[in-house]
């Protein structure tokens, strides 16, 4: 696949994005926001932001119209992660309520699972930054101050029942600090969260693989390469270089090589190559390691891939503007 991130992202938003998936979770609400990132952005071409949000709109509707149908379980409420975009283009205060009501019903797991983190991030963050309250803050920012499942190599467990290096686990967890944290950086409070970001995302760089991507147990070079790891750590790292987190140096070289490899690993019709399917915990290290993936179009990678490949866009767009100032 072309690397241009504006086309990949465009070829993405055709084919992610435009229905809501049979079992109601977040790579919906995901491919949804990344549709509007697109339409929103500076070089954005093809459908306006606001034809876009209406198709979302009525795409969503019958959720949108009835916020309690979602499922009370975190990957199901966090599907509400577009729904601060649709109301900054359509100002209904359908969609901001829609957001809210999800994340006033977000509860973590007890046993700190790594899902926790960007379900967390992206729904609490959201709804910290759509309405000033500080309850959606304190919740938040206390939740992560007490995650415990951190190991001395800089890498999270996927919980403590399953004390495993799983490859989309970990880059949940830096994906679910960065959401949080833009939303709550840069007050001074968050500081010791920004650090312990960088912390571990200092440690995943360590096992980059020579192809760009990381695999299916970060810490076991014999396990296979992963798509959605790779563009969820190489969102996390695009996005703390546009906010100014992370120095150019070593970072902009970490992410163009997560990007070169994930776009190489993108067809023409969207499809991904190598996304493990979806998994909770699971009883053994060899379990990890045997999880099956799944190659050709795949609702939770592509929606993922379109996230990285826009945030890849406005990497460039405002790199390109900064040059021209």
């Amino acid at each position: 696949m072309n690397p241009n991130p504006g086309a990949v992202a465009e070829l993405l938003a055709a084919v992610y994005g435009h229905e809501v998936d049979s079992s109601v979770t977040y790579p919906t609400g995901v491919a949804f926001s990344g549709r509007l990132r697109l339409a929103t952005g500076q070089t954005a071409k093809g459908e306006s932001p606001t034809d876009v949000a209406a198709q979302i709109s009525r795409i969503a509707e019958p959720l949108l119209q009835e916020p309690a149908a979602v499922p009370e379980a975190a990957p199901c409420l966090t599907l509400a992660c577009f729904a601060d975009e649709l109301f900054a283009v359509m100002g209904a205060a359908q969609h901001r309520e829609f957001l809210l009501h999800q994340a006033n019903r977000f509860v973590a797991d007890p046993d700190v699972r790594v899902e926790d983190f960007f379900f967390a991030g992206t729904l609490l963050g959201r709804a910290y930054a759509l309405t000033g309250e500080a309850s959606y803050r304190d919740q938040l920012v206390s939740f992560l101050r007490s995650i415990d499942t951190c190991q001395p190599n800089g890498l999270y467990w996927h919980c403590r029942a399953s004390p495993w290096h799983w490859g989309r686990g970990n880059a949940f967890a830096a994906l679910g600090f960065a959401e949080a944290l833009s939303c709550l950086h840069p007050e001074a409070d968050v500081d010791d969260l920004l650090a312990t970001h960088i912390e571990h995302l200092t440690a995943l760089a360590q096992h980059q693989d020579e192809t760009g991507l990381w695999r299916q147990l970060i810490d076991d070079p014999s396990t296979y390469l992963e798509h959605s790891a790779t563009t969820m750590i190489g969102y996390s790292i695009a996005r703390g270089l546009r906010r100014g987190w992370l120095p150019e140096d070593p970072w902009q070289e970490v992410v163009n090589r997560a990007w070169q490899g994930a776009a190489e690993r993108i067809g023409a019709g969207g499809e991904l190559d190598q996304v493990c399917i979806g998994t909770g915990p699971l009883q053994s290290r060899q379990a990890y390691v045997e999880r099956p993936f799944s190659t050709g179009v795949d609702a939770r990678g592509g929606a993922m891939a379109l996230w990285f490949a826009v945030e890849m866009l406005r990497l460039r767009e405002e790199g390109e503007a900064a040059g021209e100032g």
